[in-house]
């Protein structure tokens, strides 16, 4: 078994903001050579989270809806007192959801359905540069 790493890089706009990441994650895995494995997807931060959707015009609306009702971004949060920074909602999600996510592959292919789609959601109450981890575990 060997470690293989890499980093996507994306421009936010926060607010639930989601982004397809499946291509340049698999990418990755093709530019690794290897063959069988799994690939930990991994947000760097604290406001954003890494999951698997079926990346449709629907679901992109259903999923900050979601998140809106159950973790408003209009409400004080204990968090906004230490920083002032206005973003506690945004952790909340983030720690509801988690910042990273674990993908099998085989024959160097990740191991999804056909209609499952890796995504980025970054939570923040602003744009941002995002970085996110990739490693794999294979051969």
């Amino acid at each position: 078994m060997s470690v293989y790493r890499d980093k996507i890089k994306l421009s936010t706009s926060g607010f639930c903001d989601i982004h397809d990441i499946t291509a340049e994650v698999s990418g990755i895995l093709k530019k690794s050579g290897f063959n069988q494995g799994i690939c930990c997807v991994a947000a760097v931060g604290s406001t954003s989270a890494v999951s698997t959707i079926e990346y449709e015009p629907g679901l992109l609306k259903d999923i900050p809806r979601f998140f809106q009702s159950l973790l408003p971004d209009d409400v004080p949060y204990e968090h906004d007192k230490t920083w002032g920074d206005g973003n506690g909602f945004s952790h909340m999600r983030s720690f509801l959801l988690k910042t990273s996510a674990t993908i099998p592959f085989n024959d160097g292919k990740l191991d999804l359905g056909t209609w499952q789609q890796i995504v980025y959601l970054d939570f923040d109450n602003r744009s941002r540069r995002r970085e996110i981890t990739v490693q794999l575990i294979g051969e």
